[in-house]
């Protein structure tokens, strides 16, 4: 339950007030140099307080090589990676002790193993999303030496503010100039005005990601249990305050008659099999075929709050319950890396898993 990937794996462990996050790669193969300062960009594109709307805890998130690497090179061995927890205060959290926030992981985590580490949720907390962030970096490069695959994921919609464009101009300047990360400098203004608003008055916000896979080959995945976008749902349903995954047309596409919706295929100047629409999401019968590979993620709003709410103690007793602490008041910006990251270990594996299939 610490572990995602089959051929290409990762396993993460650490919690969020602890001594700090680690993650084990297993399955890279040897041969490739890594990007130090790739893995470490990725990183800060994730890490908290890099803007007024998110929490203000405040880590570096610099991370140390344990194993697997030789002058940067991966050896075949599992890759270890360790970060350090420096903003800790596990004091915010003396009144979770006995208390369960509501629709947090605080009731089931307990009822599951008799015992919680309730400061900011232990393990449940998206603290540890930092371990996928830098296996997904990991992935990202192994992707790009074997495919020039790009992943590019992006702020869809805040709250009720959206932004249905999916033409990117520039993905550097809208991670340089857009706190939200809306490639749509209009929409990310009143997205960030949205989640200010939700702040102010101790409440937060949802929203959610769109992700674009380009350049993934047809072929890869698997035809029944293992359907690549099974793998992404599986991959995205897995990060903390996921809700909900649409791939392609997704639940608008039922509003459609199947002559509507059908991709069909054409044959271009160079004989390459295509399809004229994207319906599929790049995605046909489990299987990549070559088209963009187009999904959605949803986030609920935060679960942490400034106002006071109702809940029960351990024993039951009814108690009113008022956070302290640094949360963000929405972390759908902040998962933006993660969704590619996990993208990423997903194509990763698809691809070591689709070697061998045919003589």
């Amino acid at each position: 339950m610490n572990s995602f990937g089959k051929r290409f794996r990762f396993t993460s462990f650490g919690e969020s007030h602890g001594p700090g996050i680690g993650v084990v790669i297993d399955g890279c193969p040897a041969g490739l140099k890594l990007d130090f300062e790739h893995i470490q960009q990725e990183l800060d594109r994730r890490r908290p307080g890099q803007s007024s709307i998110t929490t203000q805890r405040k880590e570096s998130d610099e991370f140390e090589v344990l194993s697997g690497l030789f002058d940067q090179v991966t050896t075949g061995a599992p890759i270890a990676f360790w970060v350090k927890n420096e903003d800790t205060r596990p004091q915010d959290y003396d009144t979770t002790a006995l208390q369960f926030r509501p629709s947090h992981a605080d009731f089931t985590y307990h009822v599951k193993f008799g015992i919680r580490d309730h400061r900011g949720g232990g393990r449940s907390s998206a603290r540890e999303t930092l371990a996928r962030v830098i296996a997904g970096a990991v992935a990202k490069q192994f992707l790009h030496s074997v495919h020039g695959i790009d992943i590019f994921a992006w702020v869809q919609s805040i709250g009720t503010v959206e932004w249905k464009g999916s033409k990117i101009k520039d993905v550097f300047e809208t991670e340089a100039c857009q706190m939200v990360r809306c490639p749509d400098p209009r929409r990310a203004e009143m997205m960030v005005a949205a989640i200010e608003t939700a702040r102010d008055a101790g409440d937060s916000l949802g929203g959610v990601i769109a992700c674009r896979l380009s350049g993934v080959p047809a072929g890869w995945g698997e035809p029944i249990y293992g359907k690549l976008e099974s793998e992404l749902a599986h991959a995205m349903m897995g990060i903390n305050a996921v809700k909900g995954f649409e791939v392609g047309s997704g639940f608008e596409g039922t509003k459609l008659q199947g002559s509507e919706h059908n991709d069909r295929f054409y044959s271009d100047s160079d004989g390459t099999i295509r399809t004229q629409t994207n319906m599929s999401g790049g995605i046909q019968g489990g299987i990549s075929n070559g088209e963009d590979i187009l999904f959605r993620v949803a986030f609920k709003p935060t679960s942490t709050i400034q106002q006071k709410q109702q809940t029960v103690d351990v024993e039951g007793n009814v108690v009113e319950l008022e956070m302290k602490g640094r949360h963000d008041p929405c972390v759908v910006p902040r998962a933006v890396p993660i969704v590619e990251a996990m993208s990423a270990v997903v194509l990763a594996d698809a691809y070591l898993n689709s070697l061998g299939r045919r003589v």
